[in-house]
């Protein structure tokens, strides 16, 4: 008898809460990570697909794939794994999230050559805690009715799910493989050990002043080829060159149009906003 398909599923739709910025796009060697992540899956699936929240379907990154919406994105990555399921309840599905920089070809081989079609998914130990990780795993047809009635009984952490059922577990051949990334300083200090050549090239950013820091700059806007790594860094080297008076404390950050965090990646063609206090009672 033939074992079930495999089917590859890349989790897009976390917030990127400690990130500020969409997991998806960074680049560490010169490929976005879900060009990069969906390539990886290819040998090892007939089909691959990514997993969107609703609002997320008609980004342009994700929408050169085929997609499976979040049916409840509420619960996180377990909404993803639910939704693939239930598109194709046949299938074993491939479950990878987008923000692991160092997953490589021989750890998906790994895993789908030590696949246990008998147990109801094939997962990693970590290899920081031992515990399951269910973001690179193997899910079997047979998951789908005993993960459904988990996440309705209140179960929301796909990793305890893994810990109370039977499931094959095996150590990583390469220890750091699914290390993840969620935050500015992790990125750099991966960018360091994946693509140093990268990591310490300068950026085009473009910054526009408002209120004082214009009257300050005598500037609207201006074109910046920067080695600042963040919107702090960023403002630290614009402040001594155009003395402005305000500290960070003062002000607000927005990247491409959105507020940011001070601490999140500054990445070529981003456009920086620093916002002062608004005048007035």
């Amino acid at each position: 008898m033939s074992s079930p398909p495999i089917l590859g599923l890349v989790l897009t739709g976390g917030r990127s809460s400690r990130m500020n910025r969409d997991k998806a796009t960074l680049a560490y060697e010169g490929r976005n990570q879900l060009d990069r992540t969906m390539d990886l899956l290819e040998p090892f699936c007939s089909k691959r697909f990514v997993s969107v929240r609703p609002d997320q379907t008609t980004d342009p990154l994700r929408a050169r794939y085929a997609q499976i919406t979040d049916r409840d994105p509420g619960l996180g990555p377990l909404a993803g794994i639910l939704a693939a399921q239930a598109e194709v309840p046949t299938a074993a599905w491939l479950v990878v999230a987008c923000d692991l920089p160092r997953l490589d070809v021989v750890t998906l081989s790994q895993l789908v050559t030590q696949r246990d079609t008998r147990r109801l998914a094939t997962a990693f130990r970590s290899s920081r805690d031992g515990l399951p990780e269910p973001l690179c795993a193997l899910y079997e047809p047979a998951s789908a009715p005993v993960l459904a009635n988990y996440a309705a009984s209140g179960g929301r952490c796909p990793r305890k799910f893994l810990l109370k059922n039977d499931v094959a577990l095996f150590d990583l051949a390469h220890r750091n493989a699914l290390d993840n990334v969620n935050s500015g300083a992790e990125y750099w200090q991966t960018m360091d050990q994946l693509a140093p050549e990268n990591a310490q090239q300068r950026r085009d950013v473009r910054v526009q002043y408002f209120a004082i820091l214009r009257e300050q700059s005598g500037l609207r806007e201006e074109q910046l080829h920067t080695s600042a790594r963040t919107p702090a860094a960023l403002y630290d080297e614009l402040r001594i060159r155009h003395g402005f008076t305000l500290d960070r404390a003062s002000l607000r950050v927005a990247v491409n149009d959105e507020f940011g965090s001070w601490e999140q990646p500054l990445l070529a063609g981003d456009s920086v906003v620093f916002i002062p206090p608004v005048a007035g009672g």
